[in-house]
C-alpha cells in the first residue's frame, strides 16, 4: 500500500505517475543511445563487432552485479530517495564520457557504461514495483504500457539527438567512409568524432542533477510494502523465500531471454545496416524504436476489449520467431517490405533484412508490461527483493548480444539473428503457462 505521514488516504496517482512517467522516458533516452553509441564507438575505437557490443555488455551486466546490493539500499533508503540516488548515479557516468572522449579510451567508456547502468539499476528496481503498486493491480499492465510508450518515444528520439548534436556535419559517416580516407585524414576525424560526445553528455549530467535534486523535493508520496501479506504456500503458512514463487523465478528468465532480444533489436541494426552499407547506419534504432511505440499503442487499444495479455504475448512471441527465420532470407538488395509499409509517406526506406530487424520492435513490445504485474502478483514483502530479482534479468541485454557478436563475426551478421528464436520460444511458454504456476 502506498502512505504518507500526513494522511491515511491513498494518494491519487497522477503526480507519480507524471514523475515516474518521466524518469521511465530518461531511462529510455540513456539505454537507447546505445544503439547509435555502439556504432559510433566501433568507428573511433577502431572495434570488430564482438568489441562493440562490449558497450551493450557493460551496461546490462551492471543490473546482475548492482541489483541485489540496490535492493537493500532501496529497502534502507526508500523509494524516493532511491530513485534520486540512481539520477546522480547516472550523471556521474555521463560526466566520465568527457574524459573517455579525451583520450579516445574504450575502457574508459567501458568504466562510464557501467556507471550509467548501476544508477539506472536502481532506478528501475524502484521504479518498476513503484508502478506496479501504486493503483489497482489489474491495470498494472495498462500503467506499464504508458510507461512503455514513454521509454520507447525516448528511444526512438535518442538516436534523432545523437545524429544531429554528436555527429553534426558527420551524420552520414560509416565504417566504409572512414577505412576509406588517407591514414592522416582518418585520425583528424576521428578525433572530432570523439570530441563531439562531451557537450552532449556534460549537457546531460548537469540536467540530470537537476531532475534528481526536484525528485528529493518533490511530493511524491512514499511506497510501504512491508505490511502486505505474501503469497501463501499449499499448507496455508506464509511463504519464506522468493524462490518459493514459479511465477517470479519464470517470469525473471522470460524477462533475460525478452531484454536479450530487446537488445539485439534496437543496438545490432546499426551494426548491420553498417554491414549493409546503408546511409545513415547509426540512427536504424529509431525505426526499431517507433515500432515498439506501434505495439505499445496496440496493446492499449486491444488488452482487454479483443485479446488479454497471454494471447498478446503469444502472438509477439510467434512474430518474433518468424522474422527472425525470415531475416537471412530476404533480399539486401530489395526495399519491398518497407516500400509497402511506410514509402508511401515519403520516408527513407530500408533494405528489406533491416526491416525486418526494425519490425522485431513491434513483436518486443508488450513482453515487459506484460510479464512485471504476472511475476510480482503476490509476493507482498516480497516484493524489493523480486523486482531485484526481475531487473538482474536485464543481464540478458548483456549476454545474448555478446553472442550474437561472436555468432555475427563467424557465420554473418544476419545469420546471428537465429539465435533469438529459443529466446522468443520461451517468452510463449510463460504466456501460455509459465505465469499460471504459483506452487512448484
Amino acid at each position: 500500500m502506498i502512505t504518507t505521514q500526513t494522511t491515511s488516504k491513498a494518494p491519487p496517482t497522477l503526480l507519480p505517475m507524471v514523475i515516474i512517467g518521466t524518469l521511465f522516458f530518461v531511462f529510455g533516452f540513456i539505454t537507447w543511445l546505445n544503439g547509435a553509441l555502439i556504432p559510433f564507438l566501433q568507428i573511433v575505437c577502431s572495434l570488430s563487432s564482438t568489441e562493440a557490443l562490449l558497450i551493450a555488455f557493460s551496461f546490462y551486466i551492471a543490473y546482475v552485479v548492482m541489483a541485489l546490493p540496490m535492493s537493500f539500499v532501496l529497502n534502507k533508503i526508500g523509494y524516493k530517495n532511491a530513485m534520486s540516488l540512481g539520477l546522480v548515479m547516472i550523471a556521474s557516468g555521463c560526466v566520465l564520457f568527457v574524459p573517455a572522449a579525451t583520450n579516445q579510451t574504450f575502457l574508459l567508456f567501458i568504466v562510464a557504461q557501467f556507471v550509467v547502468g548501476s544508477g539506472l539499476t536502481i532506478l528501475q528496481t524502484a521504479s518498476n514495483p513503484y508502478l506496479v503498486k501504486i493503483g489497482p493491480a489489474k491495470s498494472a499492465a495498462v500503467r506499464i504500457s504508458i510507461m512503455g510508450l514513454l521509454n520507447k518515444g525516448a528511444g526512438w528520439l535518442a538516436p534523432i539527438v545523437f545524429t544531429t548534436f554528436v555527429l553534426g556535419e558527420f551524420a552520414g559517416i560509416s565504417e566504409q567512409s572512414i577505412a576509406a580516407l588517407p591514414a592522416a585524414e582518418r585520425a583528424i576525424q576521428i578525433e572530432q568524432l570523439a570530441d563531439s560526445l562531451i557537450k552532449p553528455y556534460m549537457g546531460m549530467a548537469i540536467a540530470l542533477i537537476l531532475l534528481a535534486i526536484g525528485l528529493r523535493f518533490s511530493k511524491l508520496p512514499e511506497l510501504n510494502l512491508n505490511n502486505e501479506d505474501a503469497q501463501l504456500d499449499e499448507s496455508g503458512k506464509s511463504k519464506g523465500s522468493i524462490l518459493q514463487f514459479p511465477q517470479l523465478i519464470l517470469g525473471v528468465v522470460a524477462l533475460f531471454f525478452y531484454v536479450g532480444v530487446e537488445v539485439i533489436a534496437g543496438d545490432t541494426i546499426g551494426l548491420a545496416g553498417s554491414k549493409l552499407g546503408v546511409p545513415g547506419a547509426l540512427g536504424l534504432t529509431s525505426y526499431t524504436m517507433f515500432f515498439m511505440v506501434i505495439g505499445y499503442t496496440l496493446g492499449l487499444v486491444l488488452i482487454p476489449r479483443l485479446l488479454n495479455q497471454h494471447q498478446l504475448l503469444m502472438l509477439s512471441s510467434a512474430l518474433g520467431m518468424l522474422l527472425a527465420l525470415t531475416i537471412p532470407f530476404t533480399s539486401a538488395d530489395s526495399h519491398s517490405i518497407s516500400s509497402l509499409l511506410w514509402g508511401w509517406t515519403g520516408i527513407t526506406t530500408l533494405p528489406n533484412p533491416i526491416t525486418c530487424i526494425a519490425l522485431l520492435g513491434l513483436a518486443n513490445a508488450i513482453v515487459w508490461p506484460a510479464v512485471w504485474p504476472l511475476a510480482l502478483e503476490g509476493l507482498g514483502k516480497f516484493t524489493a527483493r523480486g523486482s531485484a530479482l526481475l531487473i538482474m534479468a536485464i543481464a540478458g541485454g548483456a549476454i545474448l548480444p555478446m553472442a550474437f557478436g561472436f555468432i555475427a563475426d563467424s557465420y554473418g551478421v544476419l545469420n546471428a539473428y537465429w539465435m533469438t528464436i529459443p529466446c522468443y520460444g520461451f517468452i510463449l511458454f510463460y504466456a501460455v503457462k509459465g505465469c499460471r504456476i504459483k506452487q512448484w
